[in-house]
């Protein structure tokens, strides 16, 4: 097997142009994935390449490097509305994981249960890819296109993501397993919330993740709490929400009615923790 360590982007877009090869960065579901089938012919090792690690505060927002860690998220200093990432990154695996896995990573493994993924979408994500035909972005809800299954390109591969301000914006992110580290999903929800200078809820942006293919934004119910006054109730407007855009499963983490009933739990919890001096009964 060939093992090529390049320090430069330009130098890993060569070598994915040349020939098949597979990426390593933080390996920590390319190392598992070995013990299904025969080693890869070559891997270029991402971790000699500057360009694709850290936070950066850019015009209009912030850039994250593919290669950056779920611990690099938690120890940066980043405003309220990375609170729910921050949240999800203590979720993903152990705190060994959590030092080598990545975040491109968690959303080029496109599994329904990633943990980054529903935060990631609230945040209204861009991802940056590169190859031989040059850069793009897309937005993540465009990037993952189903279990195990993205939109990036022969030669391509993630270097960054992109997060858009939201002055004011408050997140919060909660996940249920069955038990309380280490454990697959068996429904998660993130939400972002934007007040207004009177207390109104000016902007609300919620994601269900593992109750579905690919994690989704819920519109609809994002569209009635908009425009919701300080202190009015949540329980009329979820207990009505329309959850059809979800498509859980029955498994032995869960059946497809319960993930349901928890998904709108969740939904409440997590309002209220993104709320200063909101409750849930």
């Amino acid at each position: 097997m060939l093992f090529h360590r390049p320090e430069t982007l330009e130098n890993v877009i060569g070598i994915l142009e040349a020939g098949p090869v597979r990426l390593l960065a933080g390996g920590t579901d390319l190392y598992p994935g070995l013990r299904d089938g025969p080693p890869p012919a070559a891997l270029i090792d991402l971790s000699r390449v500057p360009a694709l690690r850290g936070i950066t505060r850019q015009e209009g927002g912030w850039r994250i490097g593919a290669t950056t860690t779920w611990t690099d998220i938690l120890r940066a200093d980043l405003p309220p509305l990375f609170d729910g990432l921050r949240a999800a990154a203590r979720e993903v695996g152990s705190v060994q994981i959590q030092n080598a896995g990545t975040v491109a990573g968690n959303i080029c493994n496109a599994s329904p249960a990633a943990d980054g993924v529903p935060p990631l979408l609230t945040l209204e994500a861009e991802v940056e890819l590169a190859g031989p035909a040059g850069r793009r972005r897309l937005p993540l809800a465009q990037f993952i296109t189903g279990v195990r299954r993205t939109a990036l390109a022969p030669g391509e591969l993630v270097t960054a993501l992109h997060i858009p301000e939201a002055p004011g914006a408050r997140s919060a992110f909660l996940k249920l397993g069955a038990r309380r580290y280490l454990v697959i999903s068996i429904a998660m929800v993130s939400a972002v919330v934007i007040p207004g200078e009177d207390g109104t809820l000016r902007e609300v942006r919620l994601a269900v993740g593992a109750c579905s293919a690919v994690a989704r934004r819920l519109p609809g119910l994002e569209a009635a709490l908009t425009g919701r006054q300080p202190g009015a109730p949540l329980d009329d407007i979820l207990g009505a929400a329309d959850l059809s855009a979800l498509t859980p499963l029955d498994d032995v983490r869960g059946s497809a009615a319960y993930r349901l009933d928890a998904v709108r739990e969740i939904l409440g919890r997590v309002l209220a923790a993104a709320l200063p001096g909101e409750t849930h009964a």
